[in-house]
């Protein structure tokens, strides 16, 4: 068939957002005063569709006529322009182009069309050659991008030629020294000269024949760094301290590390166990672990996170749980490809508990930039510009988090200038399972291993390795294929597998496909394994045998299984929408074998492979930290300018990059999604005072549980820059204190580290960076009795002759009664504030008795609920402390004592501000502690410490306007809304028949992620409810999921079209997958006869929403085709995803929806979206209104409906938030009302409940 050309325009001036937030991007990046506007056309190339599915889909799947402007074959000329194209290098994934395909094969249940894709970027103005060539470069990140032709191609099919059979290396074994390091620098290996010697040995001496170079790539890949930790167990041969103040301290916690050696290994065992990084990390746990410390700790053969058991209340019951959290960094990958390189890292994080059949259900993201303000002409030659990388990496963590269905609950970046030499991203996640669902067993000869969820691809070949390398110019050019890409509907997808105790209960083991894919997931698995590579599934042709084998394409995972259960996870896979194969059988020869076209191209001893390589050695020296400018006595820069003038000084604090508001970016990620987010990132009425940390309920699959985890970090790269060790020291206390401060007890914190430093190379100086951050942590862990029971550590953070500053991050995690948990903002006017402080000795240790007794009081007082607010003290000291405290709910703060400049503005971990009660007595609880009162909160909105006053409005602008171009909160208002007018002439439809438990239908599509809190929702109300998955891989299956449907439909008296991001959103809309299968013609009908002749409801919230828009059923009260005047939720005017916390006001109760409330209510929802902003003309407008059709508006503090950007985030027209059909049996919603129960969202005050759930069910009672 013929390739058809589209190019798709969002209509200017109103619609086209991204291309009025590229043109401010490229005025304000590049100076430009000749550049009039930007138009962004989205390209498609289309192959496999007849003339009439052509027409079918053009207006359905391609484009949207209310929004969309579409030039067909050709564009116009656009006068005084220049225009280039962008599209993804071959072989990446291009999720737009893959929606649209599926989004295609909805419509006409035939075979999936070919579609590519391009972006073709359109400047208009006077632009001159430099400029235009200035701008290509900005916009395409030649790693996994190029510039596209602008001619038509004749066909879209691709002629692959059949891949040459796998290289025998017939010269290898005879290579003598030098030609054997010229071997490995040719052939880009990671593996130092000595282990590919090590190599070649083997292969001559034991296995007697040459080896193939996939061999070679599968050894590279299981020896590298970030596989098998090489830094980290390099033996460590002797360690030396430089003479000076800190080296008494230093040597004695290098003693108590010898000491516990002695004790957890004993004296004959000690020397089987060489001192490494590796044993030093972990030797906090086995110390406290022998001490009788740590008798939660979950331990398996099996080890895919950090595991603890717990007691939880699950419907009044004690349950035993598994809690599993891990931390993961793609510091090498988002440095090079941002948006991949951060999702990526996001989704391996998910996929290390998933392994463990556990649910994902929090995240933390933290991270480490450069500032992103520096102009773009002052990037380094090789990198990308710091602005660049922060804000696609933020774009793409939140993209796949947002589509996946995790909440993140606190978002952190943190600048210094040595993160210019290699970002550090870290995801950070918790997940739960009940302990009966996680059964583990040893792999038996004869089981089979599955590879289930996505295809293989040559995204993601030779990641692991590329990760542990040093970089340099070269080798950032060539390092495209290292970047694996995601896509989060099949991770979410993977899941809802998991999450399916039939299902986890029959893996016996399971390894997520990260680092070295097929050969490092399933080599893991056992032993011995014979692989079968011709089984791997592709994503296309032309892959060799050596992509197959270390491929790190995402979404996938191995799991081994009896071969009796086949048949039953093959059946629920399929149900998930999901492809399983077997690929693998467990043998019992301890070999790697695997095969590929019938040829035994891998077969290697498991021996061997365990050897992890010649074994390095280091001699380590530790320098001493300077006595000069110590860094517990420091303010920062800006600061100590101002000198003595206070005022100055304490805005100038506000502005610092590591003090200043980052709610611009913490509101583009989910926090809510779950309904089990127990405190917001930003809390108050105004929502602007972060929290400790992020706390959530666990995720139980029915009913309801008031227990709770929490997660803080502690990091501070430039505490860790003056000295390693107090900086380590340190990081542990500001994540324990943080985790005090939310309402955890000390006493049952578990820790995780991360480790990033330089490429440490044979230096001993600079091996003496980890060790001495190592050495900290464990003194940390012994003085607190807190054990650090997993961790990651990345050792390339290098770039030519710049480095990262040394790192050590530790993430927290602790359990604790939701209604426990206690928030930062000052809640009331006339408390008292106290600030607990935390005593140094003259090392610049905290005092740790002191500070453990401060910890027990701090949590004992919180527990009686005597703390109405609790935060710590870090970089910016108690002046941004307090400052943050106040400005959640607008509540000021008087001082009575008076502090001097250093200890306003120093940071100080371990310190606490609390806020009690005037009535609190807290003289015994505190007593010991050695806290005071720092003064009383009032009701008038300003700071008054000494002769100083500042009003909140001023705080508030200092801090907020550091990064406000980088990540924007205020938004651009469109005008006023008129009052409310409020409908209450009551329903006008009655049920027909009466049901004591209406049933309910809710479809779950590809890229939907609210199902369960739906369900739930639903549940708790007293409907039965049936969740049905779009099966979409085949015709066939799509047949067999509309025939499902349709009966479905049948039988329901409710339908809910839930939340997500159905198809990703794409192509470039949302909703657009759900209504392309639901015009389907039978579905077309179902649907209606539904609702008219079964006298159905339908729900839709947030992309169940856009769905209803975009069919019609909203407004209208039918299906039917959209033209260029209709109704449509579009992007939101602030140009991002917003997520947080809205009030809106019912004004109708013309829809059974809304029977359970009273027009005039005003409820405090959850909203997270990007397209929400509600559009029509003033007529649809003044119709609706008149029908009672708005059924909810956004408004104010005091109630008004509003298009301010505060309240209305998304812009919304005649701030719209809800609406109904003419009759009201159908309601959708941008707000998320399912995400509702106790103790959720706990520091954002109002009435949370619309009884949405209720007064659907109760109609038919």
């Amino acid at each position: 068939m013929t390739v058809r050309r589209l190019f798709v325009e969002k209509r200017q001036g109103f619609f086209d957002i991204p291309a009025q937030q590229l043109a401010a991007d490229f005025i304000e990046t590049f100076r430009l005063t000749e550049l009039k506007t930007v138009r962004l056309i989205r390209r498609y190339d289309i192959e496999g569709l007849s003339e009439e599915e052509y027409k079918a889909v053009r207006d359905v799947v391609f484009a949207e006529p209310p929004v969309d402007v579409v030039y067909e074959e050709k564009l116009p000329d656009f006068p005084k322009s220049r225009s280039f194209a962008v599209e993804y290098l071959p072989g990446q994934y291009d999720q737009r182009a893959d929606s649209a395909a599926q989004c295609v094969q909805l419509v006409t249940q035939k075979t999936r069309p070919i579609v590519r894709t391009a972006t073709v970027v359109v400047l208009v103005g006077d632009i001159d050659d430099d400029v235009f060539a200035r701008i290509k470069a900005y916009m395409i990140n030649t790693v996994d991008s190029r510039e596209a032709s602008l001619a038509k191609p004749e066909t879209l099919t691709q002629e692959i030629p059949s891949p040459p059979s796998v290289e025998v290396l017939t010269e290898f074994t005879g290579l003598n020294k030098e030609d054997l390091d010229d071997f490995r620098q040719q052939r880009g290996l990671a593996m130092s000269l000595a282990d590919l010697a090590f190599c070649q040995k083997y292969f001559r001496d034991t296995e007697h024949r040459a080896p193939t170079i996939t061999e070679l790539r599968v050894i590279d890949t299981y020896w590298s760094d970030h596989c098998r930790h090489t830094t980290f167990t390099t033996v460590i041969d002797e360690v030396d301290f430089d003479q000076g103040f800190f080296a008494e301290l230093m040597g004695k916690a290098y003693h108590r590390y010898i000491d516990d050696r002695l004790e957890v290994y004993g004296g004959k065992e000690q020397k089987k166990h060489e001192i490494t990084l590796m044993d030093l990390a972990t030797m906090g746990m086995k110390a406290l672990k022998k001490a009788g410390k740590l008798d939660d700790l979950d331990e398996s053969e099996e080890i895919n996170a950090c595991s603890i058991n717990v007691k939880a209340d699950h419907d009044g019951k004690n349950e035993d749980w598994l809690i599993m959290f891990k931390n993961e960094t793609h510091n090498h990958p988002t440095e090079i490809e941002p948006f991949g390189g951060a999702a990526t890292c996001l989704g391996g994080a998910i996929r290390d508990p998933l392994s463990g059949r556990s649910y994902v259900y929090q995240a933390m993201r933290l991270t480490g930039s450069g500032d992103p303000r520096r102009p773009v002409g002052e990037t380094r030659p090789g990198k990308l510009p710091q602005k660049k990388i922060t804000q696609e990496a933020a774009h793409g963590y939140s993209s796949y988090g947002n589509q996946v269905g995790l909440a993140t609950g606190q978002v952190t970046e943190i600048y210094h200038e040595g993160f210019v030499a290699k970002r550090l991203e870290i995801g950070a996640v918790i997940a739960a399972a009940p302990k009966e669902n996680v059964v583990r067993q040893r792999p038996a000869p004869g089981d089979v291993i599955l590879l289930v969820g996505g295809r293989t691809g040559r995204d993601g070949c030779g990641g692991a390795t590329g990760s542990s390398k040093g970089h340099t110019l070269d080798s950032l050019e060539s390092g495209g294929a290292e970047v694996q890409k995601g896509n989060p509907p099949t991770e979410r997808k993977l899941q809802r597998l998991f999450r399916r105790p039939e299902v986890a209960r029959i893996i016996k083991r399971c390894n997520d496909f990260g680092a070295g894919g097929v050969a490092v997931a399933i080599g893991e698995l056992t032993d011995g394994v014979r692989v079968n590579l011709d089984a791997v599934p592709k994503k296309y042709e032309g892959l060799d045998g050596t992509e197959l084998a270390i491929s790190e394409s995402q979404e996938r995972m191995a799991i081994v299984i009896d071969q009796q259960d086949i048949n039953a996870f093959l059946m629920a896979a399929g149900e998930e929408n999901l492809e399983a194969t077997i690929v693998a059988i467990v043998d019992s020869r301890p070999r790697l074998v695997m095969l590929w076209r019938g040829e035994t191209i891998v077969d290697i001893s498991r021996e061997f492979l365990n050897t992890n390589g010649v074994r390095q050695h280091v001699q380590i020296r530790v320098s001493s930290p300077s006595t000069e400018n110590r860094y517990v006595w420091r303010v920062l820069d800006g600061v100590k300018a101002c000198g003595r003038r206070l005022e100055e000084a304490w805005l100038a604090n506000l502005r610092e990059l590591n003090v200043c508001s980052q709610k611009g970016l913490g509101e583009r990620f989910d926090s809510t999604v779950g309904a089990a987010t127990v405190l917001m990132p930003y809390g108050g009425k105004r929502q602007l005072t972060p929290q400790e940390g992020m706390i959530a309920k666990l995720p139980v699959a029915r009913g309801t549980t008031s227990t709770a985890t929490a997660m803080t970090f502690g990091f501070d790269p430039a505490f860790m820059e003056w000295s390693p060790f107090h900086g380590a020291v340190y990081a542990i206390v500001e994540a324990a204190a943080k985790m005090v401060a939310l309402g955890a007890s000390a006493e049952n914190i578990r820790l995780s580290l991360q480790e990033y430093f330089e490429s440490l190379e044979t230096d001993s100086y600079k091996w003496g960076q980890p060790f001495s951050a190592l050495l900290g942590a464990l003194w940390a862990q012994h003085e607190l009795e807190i054990p650090a029971i997993g961790g990651k550590d990345s050792m390339s953070g290098t770039f030519m002759d710049i480095h990262v500053p040394p790192s050590l991050a530790a993430f927290a995690v602790g359990v604790l009664p939701a209604r426990q948990a206690v928030s930062a903002e000052f809640k009331f006017p006339d408390s008292r504030v106290y600030v607990v402080p935390c005593p140094k000795d003259s090392f610049d240790m905290p005092k740790f008795k002191q500070l453990r007794h401060n910890f027990t009081q701090i949590a004992a007082l919180i527990a009686a609920h005597k703390v109405l607010a609790a935060a710590t003290v870090r970089v910016g000291g108690i002046a941004a402390a307090v400052s943050k405290m106040c400005l959640g709910n607008g509540v000021g703060i008087s001082f009575s004592r008076s502090l001097q400049r250093d200890e306003l503005f120093k940071a100080d971990y371990g310190t606490f501000i609390l806020e009690v009660s005037r009535d609190t007595d807290v003289s015994d609880t505190l007593a010991g502690t050695g806290y005071y009162e720092l003064g009383e909160t009032t009701l008038a909105p300003s700071i008054v410490c000494g002769q100083a006053v500042f009003t909140l409005s001023e705080i508030e602008r200092a801090w907020r306007e550091p990064l406000e171009k980088i990540f924007p909160t205020e938004g651009k208002s469109q005008g006023t809304v008129p009052p409310s007018v409020l409908y209450t002439t009551g329903l006008r439809i009655a049920p027909a028949a009466r049901y004591a438990r209406p049933r309910v239908l809710i479809p779950v599509f590809p890229g939907t992620n609210c199902e369960y809190d739906s369900a739930r929702a639903f549940e708790r109300a007293g409907g039965k409810v049936e969740t049905l998955v779009i099966r979409n891989r085949t015709p066939q299956a799509i047949t067999e999921t509309i025939d499902a449907l349709v009966r479905a439909l049948r039988e329901a008296q409710i339908v809910m079209l839930p939340g997500g991001f159905s198809g990703g959103d794409e192509p470039d809309g949302a909703g657009k997958f759900i209504a392309a299968m639901l015009r389907s013609p039978r579905l077309r009908e179902a649907v209606m006869s539904h609702l008219y002749r079964q006298d159905g409801l339908i729900l839709g919230i947030c992309n169940g929403f856009q769905a209803l828009v975009k069919l019609g059923l909203i407004p209208y009260g039918e299906i039917r085709d959209l033209t260029v005047d209709s109704p449509t939720l579009t992007f939101n005017t602030i140009g991002r995803h917003v997520s947080c916390m809205v009030q809106t006001k019912v004004v109708s109760n013309l829809s059974p929806w809304l029977s359970g409330v009273a027009p005039g209510t005003i409820h405090t929802i959850p909203v997270s979206h990007g397209e929400g902003r509600f559009v029509a003309d003033r007529e649809v407008i003044a119709k609706m209104r008149v029908r009672g059709q708005i059924a909810t508006q956004y408004v104010d503090p005091v109630g008004n409906p509003t298009l301010d950007p505060e309240y209305n985030p998304n812009g919304s027209i005649y701030a719209i938030e809800g609406l109904t059909s003419p009759d009201g049996r159908v309601f959708g919603k941008m707000g998320h009302s399912e995400r509702i129960g106790e103790n959720i969202a706990m520091n954002i005050y109002g009435d949370k409940d619309q009884r949405i759930f209720e007064s659907g069910v109760k109609y038919y009672f």
